[in-house]
């Protein structure tokens, strides 16, 4: 068996090892099921906060101070207003009361009133009107002033607009929109990085546990280290795979029992590499996004040695992601400036940026050479990871120890002699008490003689 084939292998072994050492756990159903349950809070909140807002929206009013001859005239005229805005989106209720002694008193005094919340008040003739409107009434002052207009204009044209019929035809492009395209762009980047963010983070704790406990030195001296980290990234990335899939698939589903309105709103995302494509795109930079933020996470996180140093490094794990958002989401709004290029060109922000190009622009053989890009620095960021981690881990500088006994520890584990060698290396050691007849039982899967069993690497680690 050629060397790369054994490296392979290897690595792939270990892959298995934390694939299903993650997913054969009940853990996994409740780490399965969390935006199930981190909907469900935000919709509770969300209720909350609107149930308080429609309280507060209730009480609010637009007031008008008018004559008896000016109330229907401009209550009409607010009907016909409000047809142009969205439930959500119309102004205050309109009150219309019958002006006092002093106008202008009575329309201060209606901010004090307990009973409503006064948002703006007018008084005064149409032509010339006073607006009064509190901290949160500017709209609802332009609003007033806006109806005062409109029935002044009636009143003139003999109480009532004239009536027109409007031919009104929804045409269809052809062709993506330039808006289409933006959002599809901010989907795209916003996508990989809320994906990113909830399932790149796992992978910094993978090696704590295996280095308090040893395993990570059986490991060393069986096989390398870049196949160590390597297929720990891969078994996570197989996990996340795992989770887009699902919950893929239930998104799918549930798009297709929504609304009208809301599935012709989707229907406006139009990537520029059209829609089979733009899905394929998504896919490859969601995949070399893990892979680089995973690989980076992997390298620091090997370096903790305690969870307690792991939950420290979870504030700047967040902070660089939001950070890689913020600037391809100003990439994708600025296609082909200087941002952009950086935002291209940065390793760690580069899926997002490229996922982003490929809804504002029609080129595919940029993407091409991004992918090998990314792939090279997925490479350098294991490479660099391992060896940190080998200098960490293999000469750890103990007080006490000579040189020599250093020397021969990194020897011991970064060096292990070839397969064949293993068993008669363990039974010339005697097999009792030694880490070498502990690495030859973890790497053929058998029994140890040392008491322990076999961590679940099996036959393959070393052949």
């Amino acid at each position: 068996m050629t060397r790369f084939r054994r490296t392979l292998r290897q690595t792939f072994t270990i892959a298995r090892r934390d694939f299903i050492a993650t997913v054969f756990t009940p853990i996994f159903l409740l780490f399965l099921f969390a935006p199930v349950i981190m909907g469900s809070f935000g919709a509770i909140g969300g209720l909350g906060a609107a149930s308080v807002s429609g309280g507060a929206q209730d009480k609010t009013r637009i007031i008008a101070i008018v004559p008896a001859a000016t109330s229907r005239p401009i209550a009409e005229a607010d009907t016909r207003l409000r047809g142009m805005f969205r439930e959500d989106e119309a102004p205050p209720a309109l009150t219309t009361v019958a002006p006092l002694a002093d106008p202008a008193a009575q329309a201060r005094a209606a901010f004090e009133t307990k009973d409503i919340d006064a948002s703006a008040v007018i008084y005064g003739s149409l032509d010339a009107p006073q607006i009064l409107y509190g901290p949160r009434g500017k709209r609802s002052a332009d609003y007033l002033g806006l109806l005062a207009q409109t029935t002044l204009a009636a009143q003139k044209l003999g109480g009532t607009l004239p009536a027109i019929a409007a031919t009104k035809t929804q045409i269809t492009r052809s062709t993506t929109s330039v808006g289409g395209q933006h959002q599809s762009a901010f989907f795209a980047v916003f996508g990989i990085f809320f994906l990113t963010l909830f399932l790149s983070g796992q992978v910094v704790g993978t090696m704590a546990e295996e280095r308090n406990n040893k395993v990570i030195e059986v490991l060393a001296a069986a096989v390398p280290l870049e196949s160590v980290f390597f297929g720990k990234l891969i078994g996570m990335f197989g996990v996340a795979v795992l989770f887009v899939a699902f919950w893929g698939t239930v998104v799918t589903q549930i798009t297709t029992l929504m609304p009208a309105g809301a599935a012709a709103a989707l229907g406006d995302l139009a990537p520029a590499v059209g829609g089979p494509m733009f899905a394929l795109l998504f896919a490859a930079y969601f995949s070399m996004a893990y892979l680089l933020l995973g690989s980076v996470f992997l390298g620091v996180g090997a370096q903790a040695s305690t969870m307690r140093e792991i939950q420290m490094l979870s504030l700047p794990i967040t902070i660089l992601q939001v950070a890689m958002f913020g600037l391809s989401s100003a990439a994708v709004s600025r296609p082909g400036s200087w941002i952009a290029t950086v935002a291209e060109l940065f390793p760690l922000s580069s899926p997002f940026a490229m996922a982003g190009r490929a809804a504002n622009s029609a080129e595919l053989w940029p993407h091409v050479a991004a992918l090998a890009w990314q792939a090279l620095w997925v490479t350098i960021f294991i490479t660099v990871g391992a060896r940190l981690f080998r200098r960490g881990c293999c000469n750890p500088g103990v007080p006490g120890r000579s040189g020599v006994a250093r020397r021969r520890r990194r020897l011991r584990f970064c060096n292990p002699p070839r397969p064949g060698r293993w068993l008669a290396l363990a039974r010339r050691r005697g097999g009792k008490g030694n880490l070498c007849c502990v690495s030859s039982s973890v790497a053929f899967g058998a029994t140890s003689p040392c008491g322990g069993g076999s961590l679940g690497y099996g036959p393959t680690l070393l052949t």
